[in-house]
């Protein structure tokens, strides 16, 4: 029997900058669409079948001592050429338990600070997607924004902390994920917020995220400011922690900034990310830490797996808040889009709760990269 290394530990390996060599045996469609990545992460990929005659394929490109983890779709495949692998002399082959779907729906919790008035915020990082969620915790309380499906991880966390979840966020309707927000909160007796702009369709009762309606978690002073930063949807909708985290949702990432075209309105919707961005945004200090929905590139994992930058930063060096001639902005988001996420539409309407699919059929949905950012 091979040896088997779950996502956990491969997720320690990337966010803590190991040196990790994956295999990866999936066909190599698949693999270009979507792969494991991270700051010291080599892949190679040799597809399944061209190694069901032996391994010689990939033996002469690797050292049979060094450490090598074999990944597939689900974690069949994997298991036989990792064996394979070790019939062959290979002495430290491990095959990635559950596979690509498994890692597809991993999360990393990584503390990010600790609040000025007791508690903390850390960022659940998905690194099998790019997504990104936070959990604000204070005084026997959280909050939870742009929460996953996956709500058993913050379930469990939110134990382990002793604290209880009283409010679920959602920054704005996601199209490349199904948001976990409203079961959360039927599940925990907390409030689901939502922006009412992008509200227009749902199907159940939520909290309205607006300008003047501060969220508390715990202490009195832990705020949570909701700005109104539209863009990338019609209501997508900011936050600011403790007077120095801003969590743009899907407005701004750290090398790019987000799409306006997943509800088919990239036309209408440009101008109001341009306001938001070169604006609104700009009213704000130089100095609060961006926290986005999402990342991209594996190089915007910081040294301690988390993914921020300084807001002054960025509008020294990222691309997408460098073009001041109106129209080349309109032209950049309108014509470097790549493509719509899988299932867009099918995931919109599960966050309005128009369908309900299988949690099978969900993975599905989800499975792939995140595609929420206008690439340079």
């Amino acid at each position: 029997m091979s040896q088997t290394m779950t996502t956990k530990e491969l997720a320690r390996k990337v966010v803590n900058h190991e040196e990790t060599l994956i295999l990866d045996v999936r066909n190599t469609d698949e693999f270009d669409d979507w792969k494991i990545e991270g700051g010291k992460v080599e892949v190679i990929n040799e597809p399944y079948f061209n190694l069901l005659d032996g391994v010689e394929p990939v033996a002469d490109k690797l050292n049979k001592d060094q450490e090598i983890i074999v990944v597939c779709a689900k974690g069949g495949s994997s298991q036989m050429i990792a064996e394979m692998m070790e019939e062959e002399g290979f002495t430290n082959v491990y095959d990635l338990e559950g596979g690509m779907k498994a890692w597809s729906e991993h999360l990393e919790p990584v503390k990010i600070a600790d609040l000025k008035d007791g508690g903390s915020l850390y960022q659940f990082v998905r690194l099998g997607k790019g997504c990104l969620s936070y959990f604000i915790e204070s005084n026997g309380e959280a909050a939870i924004v742009d929460s996953n499906r996956m709500i058993s991880n913050y379930e469990k966390f939110a134990g382990e902390e002793g604290v209880q979840i009283k409010h679920l966020i959602d920054t704005h309707l996601h199209a490349d994920h199904i948001s976990g927000g409203r079961e959360l909160a039927e599940k925990t007796g907390g409030t689901y917020h939502l922006p009412p702009k992008d509200a227009d369709e749902v199907t159940f009762d939520y909290a309205a995220l607006e300008e003047g309606n501060d969220i508390v978690v715990g202490n009195t002073t832990v705020n949570v400011q909701p700005v109104y930063s539209p863009g990338h949807t019609l209501g997508s909708t900011s936050l600011i922690i403790d007077d120095k985290y801003l969590l743009t949702g899907d407005i701004l990432f750290v090398k790019s900034i987000g799409r306006p075209d997943l509800a088919g309105k990239a036309e209408d919707w440009v101008g109001d990310l341009r306001n938001t961005l070169y604006s609104r945004y700009k009213e704000l200090s130089d100095d609060l830490i961006v926290l986005p929905a999402h990342y991209s590139f594996a190089e915007e994992l910081g040294d301690d797996g988390s993914v921020s930058a300084r807001l002054g930063d960025l509008y020294q060096n990222n691309d997408g808040l460098q073009v001041d001639d109106e129209n080349e902005f309109r032209k950049m988001v309108t014509e470097n889009l790549p493509p719509q996420p899988n299932a867009y539409e099918d995931i919109r309407k599960t966050n309005m709760g128009k369908i309900t699919p299988e949690n099978e059929k969900q993975r599905e949905m989800e499975i792939g990269p995140n595609r929420c950012a206008v690439q340079g």
